[in-house]
């Protein structure tokens, strides 16, 4: 009996043991430190919070690496601040739904710093008359050279990446910088699960290049929510989400440097939405409009749900779903089946279409033909976590 006893204790305390031990998480303490200067060979930022010093640049055959859940923070008061990956260079930034990595600013003020900016040498067109490949020079700054004929370029990973309070304009069309900024980026890019938060300018531009998105979330940032030039064409991209408040212009600005064309973007599932009382981010502006086509720009756009583009009448402003700009654009795009808006669920919005200038062309659903339809749309299709909430926000709850 004494036996029996003994063993059942012994393996009480076997059981008891190996319990404890299964239930025990071992807790992962974050590294501090500075990131600074031109990173030349490749290098890992352990879990971390980090403060980002300067034009930080990723040089030509160097790979950086973030591990998910870091923080890197920035400070205006220190000058400019950016995350630059040049050409040849990569980044590898792979968070989670719940630990996701965050380029941040000290002060929380929009427009604090210049976001993430990465070159390739993908395709770009910005003139009818030269030849490719392209070429052409940064805004943001840098005055770098961009274009190229790779359309495979591979810039690296950024998944449940978030950026906030960047787009920093420093001089007005000469230096800006957005949130996101892709310089003929190709489509060997990965580019998932990324939000623009509360920047000064566009949430996401893309210059050129073959690069796509997915499940990208702009939110709160001044200028455009989605932008691009340079004839951009990613072909993959979906689940685009933008939310305007406070102060904003177009929900999709679409340009292509006045260069007819016959190539254009694809993206599906996407969500325009702007608060109430939104204003544009000049006053002297008269137009704010989820969509708006000029200087050739096209696309290939369905399952589509616009909200709150309304008229307002101090200052005088028209608000609209889909504005073509110019007769360049309606004439080259529009009518030739370029632009197409297929699947489209238009509520609380004063205009459908708005003709632009010079009024020699008037913009309807007939103009499109088959390439317009509506319907009951149902938008991006985004799944929340720590990635799309800021500081106990979540951004999708307007979704």
């Amino acid at each position: 009996m004494k036996k029996l006893v003994l063993s059942v204790a012994v393996l009480a305390s076997i059981f008891t043991s190996c319990s404890s031990d299964d239930s025990s998480t071992p807790v992962k303490t974050p590294v501090t430190g500075e990131i600074s200067g031109t990173i030349s060979s490749d290098k890992t930022f352990a879990y971390g919070n980090y403060t980002l010093n300067g034009n930080v640049k990723i040089a030509a055959g160097a790979t950086v690496t973030f591990e998910a859940g870091s923080t890197i923070t920035a400070d205006k008061t220190n000058g400019e601040d950016a995350l630059i990956i040049l050409k040849g260079g990569k980044v590898i930034a792979v968070g989670t739904a719940d630990s996701p990595i965050v380029f941040t600013e000290k002060s929380k003020i929009a427009g604090s710093w210049g976001g993430i900016i990465m070159y390739g040498d993908a395709p770009i067109v910005n003139s009818a008359t030269a030849p490719a490949p392209q070429t052409a020079i940064s805004e943001d700054g840098q005055s770098l050279s961009y274009g190229g004929s790779n359309a495979q370029h591979n810039g690296g990973t950024l998944k449940f990446v978030r950026v906030e309070y960047a787009g920093q304009v420093i001089t007005q069309n000469n230096k800006e910088q957005n949130g996101f900024s892709f310089y003929s980026v190709g489509a060997g890019t990965t580019l998932e699960n990324l939000v623009s938060y509360k920047g000064n300018d566009d949430g996401f531009e893309f210059y050129g290049g073959t690069v796509s998105g997915k499940n990208l979330i702009s939110y709160g940032n001044s200028d455009d929510s989605f932008d691009w030039q340079d004839g951009w064409r990613g072909q993959e991209n979906t689940n685009w989400f933008a939310y305007q408040t406070g102060v904003a212009n177009y929900g999709v600005e679409v340009e292509a440097k006045s260069v007819a064309n016959t190539f254009w973007p694809k993206v599906t599932n996407i969500t325009l939405k702007r608060a109430a009382g939104t204003q544009t981010e000049a006053l002297s502006e008269i137009q704010l409009d989820a969509f708006q086509f000029k200087k050739e720009g096209n696309g290939d756009f369905s399952n589509i749900v616009i909200d709150g583009y309304k008229n307002y009448t101090t200052p005088a402003t028209n608000g609209g779903a889909i504005q073509v700009l110019d007769v360049a654009t309606y004439n080259n795009q529009v009518l030739t089946g370029h632009v197409k808006l297929t699947n489209v669920k238009i509520t609380n919005t004063d205009n459908n279409f708005i003709s632009g200038v010079p009024n020699t062309f008037t913009v309807n659903a007939t103009s499109f033909g088959a390439s317009f339809s509506t319907g009951a749309a149902t938008g991006a299709q985004l799944t929340g976590g720590a990635w799309a909430t800021v500081d106990g926000v979540n951004l999708l709850s307007n979704l």
